[in-house]
């Protein structure tokens, strides 16, 4: 067979080689038909054994998490386990056999289809590609009725030792947990994008994975040979012996490096000419500060709380109490140990319904959302507020405002602060009176009026992942404009450089919290703007350290300045990959040699 490429989505770092699992979908494979009126109970009780049945499978699994499994997994059995107890998947189905006489597996997909639809209408990105979770928790339902089951290499015997890619339409974070113990290399997917459950899960493992594929998993074959090229989101099908015996080579290295970066964990980020960098984790729930501990991370720069509110029951139709929150903000700032948490209200809205049954705006991204819904809803923030404050008593926490735009945003927001301070007050409770407030810089006209923000806040965090896609008007996980995300475009690097420099003149500390800090080919671009405090997934912490430790500043900042003064795409992108060829390590370690897709894909350029 000839050698081909698939080209999607680089979500995780590495290379993998190894041989092709096909996972197929059980709901390729149901049958449409109607059923007699007397039927109608027995295929409504057939739908609601399988959902018992998927209940105690997803139970079975999360209680088996062993101690060292990544949080994030537990975490999506969690909402998986949420999703399916939701009237919209338990008895919405049921409704349908019954009004409409289809077979329990047809009845099923009707309603996922259903579903899966109002999200594709959702344009938060990371809420969108909840839909997956949807069409996951459905697929398990479907394996129990249809009798079949997702089929795995055997951990035992020859397959355990041999390196396997699994294909498959899409991956369950439930079934990713059989592959920890099996000879399990990377994976590919066809659905998927930087925000889908399968591209988290593989940065907290740090596979390799490649997603957004399309069709891989109708063009790949069982055994077949596959190199995933996960800086690329390259694919390569049976290569050719030339290929494969660079990418080993470049396999090896990679491994070699990644066991020499465990060692700087205790070690300082401060670059060659003594300037120290404030490495920080995001985090989605409590259980995430393990990962940050471990990463050595300096504290959390941000803190998505959202997640709290997330799949109960209604999808996100019930508040947490301030109790429960206050919990969860506790025990945040008590397993940091002392280190500063860094919390963001509520981001959810218009974008992200808080009912199941709420209609969607026309555009919900410049709809009632982020603080806009908050604002709109001051109990509801009043309730997070006051939970964030009492936290706080506990050690330091930083409270971040999303999306705001408008100084009587700020103005009201610091408003309803001290409102939560004085109800505090009235109860007795303690807590930090001069905590520190900060916004997000996540909207074009934030970082154009920065000094309204300068003037009434603490500290500022950049969203460069919302900032780049307001300012190009594009949605990076929509594939027909995906090509379209650039960071590196000169108003991107124009915003974030003016937004630096305008905060460290007014020494209000500035933080980049978004894709970019954690991408190591930005590092040191970043670092030659004057960014000193890099937040991102804990994964990517320490490779992110090695580039600030080979990095010299007073090398670095002028051959910054020069590109930020270059308006043509092809020369910022040369320019910036040129800082990482060692013109800004100061004659330091040279870094990791690129993969070699890598090289041909600059050589084509």
């Amino acid at each position: 067979m000839a050698s081909f490429t698939l080209h999607g989505i680089s979500v995780s770092q590495g290379i993998a080689i190894g041989r092709a699992h096909l996972l197929k979908p059980a709901a390729l494979d149901v049958e449409h038909y109607l059923i007699a009126q007397e039927q109608v109970e027995a295929e409504v009780q057939r739908l609601k054994d399988a959902i018992i049945a998927v209940h105690q499978e997803l139970h079975t699994i999360r209680h088996a998490l062993p101690k060292d499994a990544p949080t994030e997994l537990a975490a999506f059995l969690d909402v998986h386990a949420l999703i399916l107890s939701d009237t919209m998947l338990s008895e919405m189905p049921l409704e349908i056999i019954r009004n409409r006489y289809y077979n329990a597996e047809w009845a099923l997909v009707t309603q996922i289809d259903e579903l899966s639809a109002q999200f594709d209408e959702i344009e938060d990105a990371y809420l969108r590609e909840r839909k997956a979770d949807i069409q996951q928790v459905g697929e398990r339902i479907l394996k129990v009725l249809t009798g079949s089951a997702t089929v795995l290499p055997g951990a035992d015997g020859e397959s355990a030792s041999a390196n396997i890619i699994v294909v498959a339409h899409d991956i369950s974070p439930a079934d990713m947990l059989q592959f920890r113990d099996r000879a399990f290399a990377g994976f590919v997917t066809d659905l998927g994008g930087q925000n889908s459950h399968t591209a988290i899960v593989a940065r907290s493992l740090d596979i390799p994975a490649a997603v957004g594929m399309h069709n891989a998993s109708g063009l790949v074959k069982q055994d077949d040979l596959l190199i995933i090229d996960g800086d690329a989101g390259v694919v390569i099908v049976d290569p050719a012996p030339l290929v494969l015996m660079q990418y080993r080579e470049s396999q090896a290295r990679l491994l070699r490096d990644r066991k020499k970066l465990g060692r700087l964990k205790k070690t300082p980020a401060v670059t060659q000419d003594g300037v120290p960098i404030d490495l920080l984790a995001n985090i989605e729930l409590p259980d995430d500060c393990r990962a940050a501990m471990d990463a050595g991370a300096n504290g959390v720069g941000l803190f998505r709380s959202e997640f709290l509110f997330m799949g109960r029951g209604g999808f996100l139709e019930k508040f947490p109490s301030e109790d429960e929150q206050f919990e969860a903000y506790r025990s945040t700032v008590m397993a940091m140990k002392g280190r500063p948490v860094t919390i963001r209200t509520l981001d959810v809205g218009a974008d992200k319904p808080l009912d199941a049954d709420e209609q969607t705006a026309l555009n919900p991204a410049l709809g009632l959302r982020a603080i806009r819904y908050c604002l709109a809803e001051p109990q509801i923030f009043l309730t997070q507020l006051r939970a964030i404050l009492r936290a706080s008593a506990y050690g330091p926490i930083n409270l971040l405002i999303p999306m705001m735009a408008h100084a009587f945003e700020i103005d009201q927001t610091l408003a309803l602060v001290a409102q939560a301070k004085s109800q505090l007050q009235m109860r007795g409770h303690k807590f930090d009176a001069a905590i520190q407030i900060g916004a997000m810089i996540e909207i074009p006209a934030a970082a154009l009026a920065l000094p309204m923000f300068i003037k009434r806040l603490d500290f500022l965090s950049i969203g460069t992942n919302d900032l780049i896609q307001y300012t190009l008007a594009i949605d990076r996980v929509d594939h027909e404009v995906a090509h379209l995300y650039n960071p590196l475009h000169p108003a991107i690097l124009y915003l974030l450089s003016s937004v630096i420099a305008m905060g460290k003149k007014a020494d209000v500390p500035v933080a980049v919290c978004g894709e970019m800090a954690g991408d190591i080919k930005l590092t040191r671009l970043l670092l030659g703007m004057g960014l000193s405090e890099f937040s991102m997934h804990p994964a990517q912490l320490l490779s992110v350290k090695q580039e600030i430790l080979n990095s010299d500043l007073s090398v670095l900042v002028p051959q910054v300045k020069k590109i930020l003064r270059c308006t043509e795409p092809m020369a910022i992108a040369a320019a910036v990959a040129e800082l990482r060829d060692g013109s800004g390590a100061g004659g330091q370690a040279p870094q990791a040699p690129a993969s070699p897709s890598s090289r041909r894909i600059k050589m084509a350029i």
